[in-house]
């Protein structure tokens, strides 16, 4: 399952090739409510089809009546939504919502192709357009901003921000990848156990076949990896949990009941491992959406996951939900 960003560039480089006339938009700049962040892509095709989205739908609708009116740009220009009240209501934007975008003419100086390459082979990648002269080139380091531009430059940064690394290949494991994939997750599965590896089919995943504490140490985990454990045999397991939980890593889980979970935690403590590193550990993992099956578990594990990372107001509901349920 491919993430948002990577099925646009799909398209937009299937229309090029086709010798198609295609506008790439890209947010650059938002102010008040605006209904996606700077970053979003847009692709919009000749004929009117698009693909992506930076709105709901109505500036879409709009970029299509100016590109067929124009014939389709022929130089990266800025364009703005939403400056005035009026203007947020017209174009369906919340109310003080502002958008400012990059049209973009795409052509073979654009290097869509080279881009796609590369987030397909999820590395993470800059990519550097010269607004006046249309020349790209690419740079691969890490930045906290998405985009950054100014008259003369646009830079924007793809591929995935954050990492999951998955003990245990079984298939469970094969839904979290593809959840996780779906929204621009790097994706490593770790497991010493061939039987498991040798069945994975789920592509585009980094797979690891020594133990999980291993793995970790090979990784780097930093404050943008979540570690999960999902094979139900502690002596896998508890290798990545103990050195999970000393890591930087912003999420750790293992699946498990609650009497697992509780066992579990009694299990660690003997280890190396304080109360407070302990507390990091989440279990039963996932929201509660009273699912059974492993695409199920695997969906409430990665919005779980998810709103950790954005730090959703959801997850202190939850947390204090599971505590009830326990006590």
């Amino acid at each position: 399952m491919d993430s948002i960003d990577l099925q646009v560039l799909k398209t937009i480089n299937d229309w090029s090739r086709q010798n198609k006339k295609v506008v790439m938009g890209t947010i650059v700049q938002t102010w008040g409510s605006s209904p996606r962040p700077p970053g979003a892509i847009v692709g919009i095709e000749e004929s009117g089809k698009v693909v992506g989205s930076v709105s709901g739908g109505c500036l879409e609708d709009d970029l299509i009546s100016k590109i067929r009116a124009d014939s389709l740009i022929d130089k990266p220009s800025f364009v703005s939504y939403g400056v005035t009240k009026e203007e947020a209501k017209m174009f369906g934007l919340p109310c003080g919502g502002i958008l400012k975008l990059l049209l973009e003419p795409i052509n073979i100086n654009s290097k869509i192709g080279e881009l796609l390459k590369y987030v397909t082979e999820q590395k993470i990648v800059k990519r550097i357009l010269n607004i006046k002269n249309h020349e790209v080139n690419y740079i691969f380091e890490k930045s906290d901003k998405k985009v950054d531009y100014n008259d003369d430059f646009l830079t924007t940064l793809h591929g995935p921000q954050w990492r999951i690394l998955v003990i245990g290949a079984g298939q469970l494991s094969s839904y979290i990848a593809q959840f996780a994939q779906a929204l621009d997750y790097q994706v490593i599965v770790c497991d010493p156990r061939n039987e498991y590896i040798d069945t994975w089919t789920v592509p585009n995943v980094k797979i690891k076949t020594q133990m999980p504490d291993d793995v970790i140490n090979e990784i780097s985990v930093d404050s943008h990896t979540a570690i999960v454990a999902v094979t139900h045999d502690p002596k896998i397991d508890d290798l990545g949990l103990i050195d999970g939980l000393k890591s930087p890593a912003f999420y750790v889980g293992a699946l498990g009941s609650k009497i697992t979970t509780q066992k579990r935690k009694e299990r660690l403590l003997q280890f190396d491992i304080s109360e407070h590193e302990l507390n990091k550990l989440f279990g039963p993992i996932g929201l509660n959406i009273g699912g059974k099956t492993p695409p199920e578990i695997a969906l409430s594990l990665i919005s779980e996951i998810t709103a950790v990372r954005n730090k959703s107001d959801i997850i202190n509901t939850a947390s204090k939900s599971k505590v009830l349920m326990q006590s």
